[in-house]
C-alpha cells in the first residue's frame, strides 16, 4: 500500500470563479506585468523631465535675447510666459499618464509583494478588482487640477519666478536705467495697452498661479508619489477585522450590479450562466401583470464588466428574454467582497 504521507501534496493554485492557475504561473505573470508597468511609468517619468527641460531652455533663451535688445524687448519675456504655461499644461497631462501606470505598480507593491514579505499581511479584498478595473477600463487616477498644481509647485513656480524677476529687471534697466516709477510704468506699455494695464494683467496672472498652487495642496490622489497621509495608524499597517489592509493606496471596486432575467427557459439560461460565466443564479417565480402568464425570474449578481457577456448568453439561450440591470450598493459572498469584510 502507498503511504499517504509519502504522496506529494498538490501545488497551491490561484482559484477564481472555478478557474485554476498554478501559483508559479500566476507569480510569473504578475512579475512580467510588474516589469511592464515599471517600464511604462519610467517612460512617462522621462517625458516629464523633457517638458521641464523645454521650459528651462526657452526661458533662458528668451531672457538672453531680451537683455541683448533695446526698447520693447520685455515683450519677448511675456511671450515666454505663455510658452511656459503651454509646457505646464502638457506636463500635467503627461503626469496624469505617469500616475496611471504608477498606481498599478503601487497596487502590486502593496498587495502582492508586501503580502509575501510581511506575513500574515494578505491582499486587501479589493486589490485584484482595482487592478483589473484599471486594466479593463483605464482612467486617470488624479484630476487635471491636482496634476497642474503638483507640477506647478514642484518645478514651474521657480521658472515663473525667474521670468517675472527678469521682466521687471528688463523694464528697469533696458535700454537705460529708469529714474522714477512713472517712467517704469510707461515702459511696460505694449502697443495700445497702457503700462498700468499690462502690469495689472501680469500681476493678476502671477497671483492666479499662487492661488492655484496653494488651493491644490490638499489634493492627495497621487499614489506614485511619496506623500504624507492624514489620520495614520500607529502601526505600519492598519489593523482591520479579517486581517491587515493597506492604508497607503487608494481603494476602489468595480461597479457591482444586480440583474433580473425574465425568461421562459430558466434552466437553459441558468446553465449557460453557471457554465460560461462561473456565476450563480437564483430562480424565483413571477407572473406578468398584463398577460397573467407565469414566468421565471433569474437573479444574478455581476460586475460591470460582465454585462455584455450576460446579454450575449441570454440572447443565445432565449432571444425573447427580458433583462433588467440595476446597481447594487454592495455584494458580499463568493466571487465578490468577502462576508467578513468590514467596509
Amino acid at each position: 500500500m502507498d503511504n499517504p504521507q509519502q504522496k506529494a501534496s498538490p501545488e497551491p493554485v490561484w482559484t477564481y470563479r472555478g478557474y485554476e492557475l498554478k501559483s508559479s504561473e500566476f507569480t510569473t505573470a504578475m512579475v512580467h506585468l510588474f516589469r511592464a508597468e515599471i517600464q511604462r511609468a519610467n517612460v512617462w517619468r522621462q517625458r516629464l523631465d523633457t517638458t521641464t527641460n523645454w521650459a528651462v531652455v526657452t526661458t533662458g533663451a528668451a531672457i538672453s535675447f531680451a537683455f541683448t535688445q533695446q526698447q520693447g524687448s520685455h515683450i519677448v519675456i511675456l511671450l515666454n510666459v505663455l510658452l511656459v504655461t503651454i509646457f505646464l499644461i502638457m506636463e500635467a497631462r503627461r503626469y496624469r499618464y505617469y500616475e496611471l501606470w504608477a498606481s498599478r505598480v503601487r497596487l502590486m507593491e502593496t498587495d502582492f509583494y508586501a503580502a509575501m514579505l510581511v506575513p500574515p499581511f494578505h491582499p486587501s479584498p479589493d486589490w485584484a478588482e482595482s487592478l483589473a478595473e484599471s486594466l479593463l477600463t483605464p482612467h486617470f487616477p488624479i484630476s487635471v487640477w491636482e496634476a497642474i498644481g503638483r507640477r506647478l509647485r514642484r518645478n514651474y513656480l521657480w521658472i515663473y519666478a525667474i521670468v517675472g524677476l527678469s521682466w521687471l529687471a528688463n523694464l528697469w534697466l533696458m535700454p537705460t536705467p529708469v529714474n522714477d516709477l512713472p517712467h517704469f510704468i510707461e515702459r511696460a506699455a505694449i502697443g495700445g495697452l497702457a503700462g498700468e494695464l499690462v502690469i495689472g494683467l501680469v500681476a493678476a496672472y502671477f497671483i492666479l498661479l499662487g492661488v492655484l498652487a496653494t488651493s491644490t495642496l490638499n489634493l492627495r490622489q497621487a499614489s506614485g508619489e511619496v506623500l504624507p497621509r492624514f489620520n495614520l495608524p500607529d502601526m505600519p499597517f492598519a489593523s482591520q477585522v479579517g486581517g491587515l489592509r493597506a492604508w497607503f493606496r487608494p481603494s476602489a471596486r468595480r461597479q457591482q450590479l444586480l440583474t433580473f432575467v425574465i425568461t421562459n427557459h430558466p434552466d437553459t439560461v441558468s446553465a449557460a450562466i453557471l457554465t460560461d460565466m462561473r456565476r450563480g443564479a437564483t430562480i424565483v417565480s413571477g407572473k406578468g401583470a398584463y398577460t397573467g402568464l407565469e414566468h421565471s425570474v433569474l437573479m444574478v449578481a455581476l460586475t460591470a464588466t460582465e454585462i455584455a457577456q450576460l446579454k450575449a448568453l441570454v440572447a443565445k439561450a432565449d432571444p425573447k428574454a427580458f433583462v433588467i440591470v440595476s446597481p447594487a450598493q454592495s455584494v458580499y459572498g463568493g466571487g465578490f467582497t468577502p462576508l467578513d469584510d468590514d467596509k
